[in-house]
């Protein structure tokens, strides 16, 4: 085992118990299962500014989502990450009830301003989060504004798509209300929400503060919530531009695997950028 681990699980007083497994779905940091005196864990090593965004992410959800799981993180230093294994079971009606309530019930909690203390990562993209009083103004300057430069710099976005991207970007305020900015885990993907014995859980978090439609709309961009979930999240009442703000909200992501995975999103990236000027 790895010393620098071993040093860190004996700072904190965790004792292994064997070698660690590797797991599957470490495309981003290699991720490891290890058996403890303290249970199963999850071990994670990657850069370590990526970790301590990783860990503060896990640590803000973990505080405020109080009806949801998340892993503890039980240590973390370097390019390492230790924290709380999950076990996994298979989602049900009412499991899919209680993480619309539980998200509900982490995005009311409202706060000024957009943004978060510290920058951290969207799959292997920075992610940065200098805040801003007006949400508007961060999904523009923080979000689509960069990651369009970014993909166009790259060959990805040719002039005109761009362009048309700037414009939504720009003309945000003509319909998008500004509203206090909500917790959010900003890398909701399916793949990132567990089912457990004890209930829905949270993991691989990128979070920030910003409008709670972020989670809704990379949920059913890469993903499927059925009923259950969106009656729970909305008490039966969706708002009515929801069409338009979940085309918005999904062209941060879109642009993100442009950027990561090449021109096979490009057509998706055209599709919602169409969503969102259709209205």
């Amino acid at each position: 085992m790895d010393a620098e681990l071993l040093a860190l699980l004996e700072r904190e007083g965790i004792r292994p118990r064997g070698e660690p497994r590797p797991l599957g779905g470490g495309d981003i940091a290699a991720v490891f299962r290890l058996a403890t005196d303290r249970g199963g864990v999850v071990v994670k090593s990657d850069e370590p500014s990526r970790l301590a965004g990783e860990a503060d992410g896990l640590m803000a959800l973990r505080e405020a989502a109080t009806s949801l799981v998340v892993p503890e993180v039980m240590a973390q230093a370097g390019r390492w990450l230790v924290m709380e294994a999950l076990e996994s079971t298979a989602r049900s009606t009412a499991d899919e009830a209680r993480l619309g309530v539980g998200l509900r019930q982490l995005h009311a909690r409202g706060a000024d301003p957009h943004g978060w203390p510290r920058d951290n990562a969207c799959g292997r993209t920075p992610q940065p989060n200098a805040p801003l009083a007006d949400g508007r103004d961060f999904q523009r300057r923080r979000r689509l504004l960069p990651l369009a430069a970014a993909c166009h710099a790259k060959g990805l976005l040719d002039d005109r798509l761009r362009a048309r991207l700037e414009a939504i970007a720009e003309g945000l305020e003509a319909w998008l209300v500004d509203a206090p900015a909500s917790l959010v885990h900003g890398d909701l993907w399916s793949g990132n929400v567990l089912f457990t014995p004890r209930g829905p859980a949270l993991i691989d978090p990128a979070v920030y503060r910003h409008y709670p439609e972020v989670d809704l709309a990379m949920l059913t961009l890469f993903g499927s919530p059925g009923e259950a979930f969106f009656e729970a999240y909305w008490n039966g009442a969706p708002p009515a531009d929801w069409p338009r703000r979940e085309a918005l909200f999904q062209l941060y992501p879109l642009l993100n695997h442009l950027l990561l995975f090449g021109g096979a999103y490009r057509g998706a990236v055209e599709r919602t950028v169409a969503r969102v000027e259709a209205g």
